[in-house]
């Protein structure tokens, strides 16, 4: 009978342990990746139905097992932003750059996670790196534009736009926002032309037909400006913004009926809009109707205790009621948060 013989390890020979141990490694790695990609997949799955923090944690599953899949770092951080994680957002994408340099699409991605925390300095810096890497692109123009729109930095942000337009020319809400710019520099024909490109590539955006009313408000062509918020509204019914300012238009055509109307449906479908408020207590007040003038003062501050025509329109209210030092008070507190209307009435009716 033969006998079969079995070697133990002592037995290999240096070749034969390393070819042993190179298929071992290879087999973990194989399973380590593997378990990688089923992470992976999780996460994108759990990120479509917004479960980012469920998300993040298979995607950290991913990274784990596979250190250089850069797809899972950059999904995680997407992940980190959406479920407002900024800090953890950074980290991830800096670990990230160390693996791939040079990669646009992650200092996008860093620009957002900074402005997430307030660190313009940073997000400026990033999207500027993301402009460099991939100046065809008009995300990161677009984006820098926005904050430096929101920093009130208008002169800037109109070039950030206007590349943003020149890269991609159909982009509606490119040239509703350089014409917002245009309307915060007081340039009301240039917005209104960047407004009216912009209802011209998409006519279906109620909040460019609103941003078409108000323009034509401010240049005083107020039957157009109708025009433009019964489209807006005709696009959406429920667009409580431009009741209110289609309300405002009509108190500057002397309709203030009509005005009390617009301000009333605002507030039907939105009982927190301060300004509709404000403006209908103003209402109220040219027609005579005091107390009603005061009650909605009253309810524009309790909502919003800084909005500065509120306490101008109680103020007036309060002086036809005979309530002197209350109206010098709001007047007074009206000219603390900024209004020059305010100002001129406590100058001119209050000792002090």
């Amino acid at each position: 009978m033969s006998t079969l013989l079995f070697a133990q390890d002592d037995d290999l020979t240096p070749e034969e342990k390393f070819y042993r141990d190179s298929i071992s490694h290879l087999n973990e790695s194989n399973a380590a990746i593997e378990l990688s990609q089923t992470a992976y997949n999780e996460g994108i799955s759990l990120f479509k139905s917004k479960n980012y923090k469920g998300a993040i944690a298979k995607f950290e599953i991913a990274v784990t097992n596979d250190p250089n899949f850069t797809p899972a770092y950059y999904n995680k951080a997407i992940a980190e932003i959406s479920a407002a994680k900024h800090a953890d957002a950074v980290k991830t994408l800096d670990a990230l750059l160390v693996k791939k340099a040079n990669y646009p699409k992650a200092y996008f991605q860093l620009a957002l996670a900074y402005q997430g925390l307030n660190d313009n300095i940073n997000a400026e810096k990033n999207y500027l790196k993301a402009i460099e890497l991939d100046p065809k692109n008009p995300k990161p123009y677009y984006n820098y534009a926005t904050m430096q729109f929101m920093q009130q930095d208008y002169f800037d942000a109109v070039a950030n736009f206007s590349k943003v337009i020149m890269l991609s020319p159909e982009d509606a809400q490119a040239y509703n926002d350089r014409g917002s710019c245009f309307r915060m520099l007081e340039k009301y024909a240039e917005a209104l032309k960047d407004y009216e490109e912009a209802a011209r590539k998409n006519p279906n955006l109620a909040f460019v037909l609103n941003n078409i009313g108000t323009t034509k408000t401010k240049l005083k062509q107020y039957p157009a400006a109708l025009e433009a918020f019964n489209r807006a509204l005709s696009v959406d019914k429920d667009f409580y913004l431009a009741y209110n300012n289609r309300g405002v238009t009509h108190m500057k055509m002397d309709r203030v009926d009509d005005a009390i109307n617009d301000f009333t449906k605002s507030l039907a479908i939105n009982p927190k809009h301060a300004t509709s408020y404000a403006n209908r207590s103003g209402a109220h007040f040219r027609k005579g109707d005091y107390e009603k003038a005061k009650a909605d003062a009253d309810e524009a501050i309790k909502l919003n205790p800084k909005l500065a025509d509120a306490y101008v329109n109680r103020g007036m209210a309060k002086e036809m009621l005979r309530d002197l030092e209350g109206a010098c008070g709001d007047w007074n507190k009206g000219k603390e948060l900024g209004s020059e209307l305010a100002k001129q009435y406590q100058s001119g009716n209050c000792s002090n």
